[in-house]
């Protein structure tokens, strides 16, 4: 498969006397296919699939069955085509390139029916997941996905410019290295003079340069008073992101200036593994400016299969969600794309952490000498193009390939193996290490991910066990074990993946399906799961704790089951996330110190079952919403051992405070508790999991009027001065399918607005589990989803992304519980 593109050149005898211009070649190009039967006009930034779609000439290529049905769509070759006139005269100027910024992938680019130049990168300047996973179709694309213009220049061109805030310890001052690279034309040095500004920080300091003709790389040293206050980069939840505004000026010999601005964030990282009292191993987590940060987030994958799709207002929606849910980190995934600069501006604006995966995942890649000369090309490419970030905390080479080796996923024989090994090393470390080490000194790098960290160098850069518990991060999953039962987790050093399945919300599906699709066991809904016994699985765990939909009517069925399956999911990532927050701060059996829970995955890259907490387009799941509460800066988490209920207190504030715990038992046949206890104040240390309750559940149900597991639930929070510091929390002490007492509860709403905001009255007649509210496809979000709730009365906010009025909201709302179920 090729992609040719054909540039046609016609000259105008207008001149300019500019240092540079620049011309964009944006907009409408022609496309046609390999033997010319199709042609078509397409827009640029974009793809063949997006073109034929804008022309009506394809439906929409999540419709249905249409991933099987656009395949020769990819099979074909394809030609991008523009005749233009440049609007100067070139014989004026000393270098003339054509610049493409993205080309989607092998291309041969003709000007003037003259081959100029291959591509056979999509990640360099001129993507991956293209090719389906078992959580997206398969649409490779072809296209010029990025910008492409023409650029002209005399005497020198300022090509890239870079910088990193570096902190020196023992001078205890900011430092910023700033490196620009520059095309010298001419045959004579060239002169001048660079002013660094950063006026907020009083700090201006002038350099004299000269650069020798052809490419020079330009590379300053800015120093930062002691006496000024530097104010740091801190993540989301931790403090501000302050950035300051800097210029830099370069007045070069001829009249030629060269003016750059960009906001610069102070910050520090360090990864930290060193030896933990009574456990074996290291321990691995991140200090940022310091102070040690427990990582709470998710795997961020491609917004869209189609990445002209992917705008500015998308990007924030679904990166404003990941802050809103408490987040503080998304891992980008090696098996997608190099986000485009918009969404690490927006990571940085936000306080995201972003731990970054080079793009390699789940495969053995070739080391021939043209395939590394590609990847030193990418990575040195976006190293340039992303360093500057604060948000950008780690590099890491790749996504399970060390794991994949290792544990021989690809039957690998004994006498191949240390030439595999081999090849691992050359790739990921004598080539994108080294290129890592020389080109970044502000961030950690790992080589892959899972890896264990210190001890994967200390075994000659690959580990027997890369998932091991005692060492780094490490990816679990596990749909046949029980996840209510905390036990069957992995108490390791840091979870990088974990997670479950669930299906997306009717309101999604329903766009792209047809009634015939609407049963769990229809061609469509089984085609639609990528994942291999994925539909299973999910009945599976669900029907370990809860009543499977059997109503009469199959579209209730239908609706019934994806709601539960989004209980199920919520319930279990819940279990695991709380499991290793409380675990932070204490080993047992040797093992713990847990320090980042990262699941998979955020996002949804088209509406199929995955697992993703963002549905596609950004509807939040109900795991979402329990992300809000398990991802809380300050949560009580309940759990039982030994038939023992224990109540830990986790903190990410800085500061110690003193509280109380309230811990309150409802039946489920009343809204009234049928007792509630307060404890003494209690000190919750900052940075800290500290335990706070605990109690034999034989008194605890003895002491509350003779409950028993069926008939009664636990709920508790953290209060100081009678306001609430912390999410309700609650803990089930049976399976809710052995429930007694659990009956239908009618509950309506009243809704009323204030200003942008819609206000939900909520009354209920019973206690009612999962309580779900849905406005189909008005987007926005609700303050809270998917709650138990044992008060009569409750109410809840919906913040619409979009203008919506009140009666749209009443016409389309509905709510579910638990109990329409059952």
């Amino acid at each position: 498969m090729r992609l040719h593109l054909l540039l046609l050149l016609a000259l105008c005898g207008t001149g300019t006397t500019a240092a540079a211009l620049s011309y964009s070649l944006r907009g409408n190009w022609s496309i046609c296919n390999g033997n010319g039967s199709l042609e078509l006009p397409g827009a640029v930034p974009g793809c063949v699939h997006s073109a034929l779609f804008q022309q009506g000439l394809i439906q929409d290529s999540y419709y249905r069955f249409n991933d099987l049905n656009y395949r020769w769509i990819s099979l074909d070759n394809w030609t991008y085509s523009k005749e233009f006139k440049i609007p100067f005269e070139i014989s004026k100027w000393q270098k003339v390139n054509l610049i493409l910024e993205g080309v989607d992938t092998i291309s041969k680019i003709l000007f003037n029916e003259v081959t100029i130049g291959e591509t056979d990168n999509m990640f360099n300047r001129y993507e991956q997941c293209s090719f389906s996973w078992d959580w997206g179709p398969s649409f490779p694309t072809q296209g010029i996905w990025k910008d492409v213009r023409i650029e002209a220049y005399n005497i020198c061109h300022l090509n890239d410019f870079t910088f990193s805030p570096i902190y020196d310890k023992s001078a205890q001052a900011w430092n910023l290295e700033i490196e620009a690279t520059f095309d010298v034309v001419g045959s004579k040095p060239v002169g001048g003079q660079v002013i660094v500004a950063i006026p907020k920080l009083q700090t201006q300091q002038m350099y004299n340069l000269e650069l020798q003709p052809g490419k020079r790389i330009v590379e300053l040293f800015l120093n930062i008073s002691k006496n000024i206050t530097v104010e740091t980069w801190w993540p989301h939840g931790h403090g501000n992101q302050t950035g300051y505004n800097m210029t830099i000026l370069f007045e070069l010999d001829g009249g030629l200036n060269i003016e750059k601005s960009a906001k610069v964030y102070f910050r520090t990282v360090e990864l930290i593994e060193e030896p933990i009292k009574g456990s074996p191993g290291l321990s691995f987590y991140f200090k940022i400016n310091g102070f040690p940060i427990f990582l709470k987030g998710s795997n961020w994958i491609p917004a869209d299969s189609f990445q002209d799709r992917v705008t500015s207002e998308l990007l924030r929606l679904l990166l404003q969600s990941v802050v809103d849910a408490n987040m503080n980190t998304l891992r980008v995934w090696g098996g997608g794309i190099y986000e485009q600069d918009e969404f690490y501006e927006l990571c940085d604006e936000l306080g995201i952490m972003v731990w970054q995966d080079f793009m390699f995942a789940c495969a053995l890649y070739p080391t021939d000498q043209g395939f590394l000369d590609s990847v030193r090309a990418e990575v040195a490419y976006q190293i340039k193009r992303l360093k500057s970030h604060p948000s950008i905390i780690i590099w890491s080479g790749n996504n399970e390939n060390e794991e994949a080796l290792m544990m021989n996923w690809y039957h690998i024989s004994i006498t191949d193996r240390p030439i595999y090994i081999r090849d691992y090393v050359t790739l990921y470390v004598k080539n994108i290490r080294e290129l890592v080490l020389a080109g970044d000194k502000s961030r950690p790098f790992i080589t892959s991910s899972p890896t264990n960290g210190a001890e994967t160098v200390a075994e000659g850069w690959v580990s027997q066990n890369p998932n091991s518990n005692y060492f780094g991060d490490v990816h679990f999953y596990d749909y046949i074990s029980d996840c209510w039962n905390w036990k069957v987790f992995p108490r390791a050093r840091f979870a990088s993946e974990y997670g479950y399945q669930s299906w997306p919300s009717f309101s999604t599906l329903e766009k792209v399906s047809s009634t015939e699709d609407w049963s769990f066991s229809s061609k469509f809904s089984l085609h639609r799961q990528h994942h291999e016994g994925g539909n299973k699985q999910m009945l599976y765990q669900a029907g370990l704790h809860f009543k499977l939909p059997k109503s009469t009517d199959p579209l209730r069925t239908f609706k019934d089951t994806i709601y539960l399956t989004q209980v199920m999911q919520a319930q279990c990532v819940k279990t695991e996330t709380e499991f290793y927050r409380r675990s932070r701060s204490e080993i047992v059996d040797q093992q713990g110190h847990t320090m980042g829970a990262l699941y998979w995955q955020l996002n949804d890259i088209w509406q199929a079952p995955s697992w993703a907490s963002l549905e596609y387009g950004g509807k939040w799941k109900m795991l979402h919403y329990f992300a809000q509460n398990f991802f809380a800066p300050l949560l009580p988490v309940g759990f039982e051992n030994e038939n023992t209920f224990y109540i830990y207190g986790v903190s990410d504030l800085h500061s110690d405070y003193s509280m109380t715990l309230t811990v309150r038992v409802h039946t489920w046949s009343s809204l009234e508790p049928v007792c509630s206890c307060v404890t003494e104040h209690l000190v919750m240390k900052g940075g800290e999991a500290v335990h706070l309750y605990e109690e034999p559940v034989s008194e605890l149900l003895r002491r509350c009027g003779n409950c028993t597991r069926e008939s009664c639930v636990v709920s508790f929070y953290l209060s100081a001065d009678h306001e609430l510091l912390s999410p309700t929390n609650y803990h089930f002490l049976s399976s809710l399918k052995e429930a007694v007492g659990l009956c239908k509860a009618q509950i309506t709403a009243i809704i009323s607005q204030q200003g942008d905001i819609f206000v939900f009255d909520l009354e209920t007649s019973a206690v009612a589990p999962f309580v779900w509210l849905d406005v189909g496809s008005i987007p926005g979000r609700f303050s809270d989803n998917g709650f138990l709730m044992t008060e009569k009365t409750r109410t809840i906010l919906f913040y619409p992304w979009e203008p919506t009025s009140k009666s749209e909201l009443e016409q389309s709302f509905h709510v579910t519980s638990l109990t329409d179920i059952y």
